[in-house]
C-alpha cells in the first residue's frame, strides 16, 4: 500500500515508457487506463477509496489542476470497476448498478468544487460531465437538485458554445420530465417551456437571492442576471416587431432609463438588427433581426400554410375508402341474397 501511495504522487519514468513499446494492444490499453489512474495497474475497492482521498485532499488545498486530475481518475475508476467486460478490475472488485449510481452522484457533488472554482473551462466541464447519459441519470434519479447548477452553467456559457441551443433544449426536455422546484431551473421553465414573460421576471428576482446565498453560485451572481436578461429580451424579440421599453424594463427587472442603456448596449455588441425609437420609447425590430428571420409568428404561419390542403386530401381520401368499403359491403349482401 505504501508503493501505491508513493505512486500517486509519481509520474512515469521515460525507461518504463520506452520499455512499453513493444507491448500488445491489451497491455496498451491497461497502460492507457493506468495513466489515467497515477500509474495504478489494477483497482479494489482499497485502491478507489485511495482516489477519493487523494480528490478530498487536493480540494482541501485548493490545487484545482490537480483537483481535476484526481476527479478524472475517481471518474475513470468509476466506469471501469462498473464495466463487466474490464480486464483491468478483479470481478470481487466490480460496483453493481446501485454501488455505481451512488458513486457517480458523489462524484457529481464533489466535482462542483473543482468546476466552480476553475474560471477557464470549469462552464465547459460541468456542461459536458452533467449532461453525459450516465451522470444525467444519476441528477434525473437521485438528485434532482443539481439541476440547478447544470442550468446556471449553461445560462452563463450559451454565449461560448457552439452547440449551446440544442443544450438549452436538452435541458428544456430535462425540465418537463422533472418535478424539482428551484428558481434558476423554474426561470428556464417559465420562459421557454411556458413563454409565461410575467412569471420568468418574478423567478428572476427569486434567481438573485438564491444565487447570493449559493456557495458556488455567489460569485456568479451579477453575470447570471446579466445574461439572464438576455434570455428575456431575445425570447420576448422573437414574438414583437415593437417593444416598449417600459413594460420590457419591467420583465428585465429594471429601470427604464436602466433598461434603454442596457438594451443600446446589447444591440450593439450583439450586432442585433433592431434601433430604438426615442420618441415613442419603443425599441423597432429589423426584418433581418430577431423579429425577422427567427419570428415564431413566421414559423407558424409556413409550418401550418399547407394544412387547409392536407386536410382536405385527407378528408377526401376517407370518403373514397369508405365508399369503396360500403360498395364492397353491398355486394357481399347481395352475393348472399341471391345464394338464398
Amino acid at each position: 500500500m505504501i508503493s501505491v501511495i508513493i505512486g500517486l504522487h509519481a509520474t512515469p519514468s521515460e525507461d518504463s515508457n520506452s520499455g512499453n513499446r513493444g507491448s500488445s494492444g491489451v497491455e496498451d490499453a491497461v497502460a492507457a487506463k493506468s495513466e489515467k489512474l497515477y500509474n495504478l495497474r489494477t483497482l479494489t475497492p482499497d485502491l478507489s477509496s485511495l482516489l477519493w482521498g487523494k480528490l478530498s485532499c487536493e480540494i482541501l488545498l485548493e490545487n484545482w489542476d490537480g483537483a481535476t486530475t484526481a476527479l478524472q481518475a475517481v471518474r475513470t475508476s468509476i466506469e471501469e470497476r462498473a464495466g463487466t467486460h474490464s480486464t483491468f478490475v478483479p470481478s470481487p472488485s466490480r460496483l453493481s448498478a446501485t454501488e455505481a449510481l451512488t458513486q457517480r452522484t458523489w462524484l457529481l457533488h464533489w466535482a462542483l468544487f473543482v468546476f466552480w472554482n476553475d474560471p477557464k473551462r470549469g462552464l465547459d466541464h460541468i456542461i459536458d460531465w452533467f449532461t453525459s447519459e450516465k451522470y444525467m441519470q444519476a441528477i434525473q434519479t437521485v438528485a434532482p437538485h443539481l439541476l440547478r447548477y447544470l442550468t446556471a452553467a449553461i445560462v452563463l456559457n450559451k454565449r461560448s458554445r457552439n452547440n449551446s441551443h440544442g443544450l438549452l433544449k436538452d435541458l428544456v426536455r430535462t425540465i418537463e420530465h422533472c418535478d424539482y422546484e428551484d428558481p434558476i431551473v423554474d426561470f428556464v421553465d417559465c420562459l421557454y417551456i411556458k413563454f409565461d414573460f410575467e412569471a420568468a421576471q418574478t423567478k428572476l428576482v427569486e434567481c438573485e437571492l438564491v444565487l447570493a446565498t449559493d456557495f458556488f453560485l455567489c460569485k456568479q451572481t451579477d453575470l447570471f442576471m446579466k445574461e439572464a436578461r438576455v434570455f428575456i429580451f431575445e425570447n420576448y424579440c422573437r414574438i414583437h416587431q415593437k417593444i416598449d421599453i417600459g413594460a420590457l424594463a419591467i420583465k428585465l427587472a429594471m429601470a427604464p432609463d436602466e433598461a434603454e442603456r442596457w438594451i443600446v448596449d446589447l444591440i450593439r455588441n450583439a450586432s442585433l438588427d433592431a434601433k430604438i425609437d426615442s420618441e415613442r420609447g419603443c425599441v423597432v425590430m429589423g426584418q433581418n433581426g430577431a423579429a425577422g428571420k427567427n419570428d415564431i409568428h413566421r414559423k407558424i404561419v409556413e409550418k401550418s400554410k399547407y394544412l387547409t390542403h392536407r386536410t382536405t386530401s385527407l378528408a377526401t381520401t376517407m370518403r373514397a375508402v369508405m365508399a369503396e368499403a360500403r360498395r364492397q359491403r353491398e355486394a357481399r349482401d347481395k352475393a348472399l341474397r341471391d345464394d338464398d
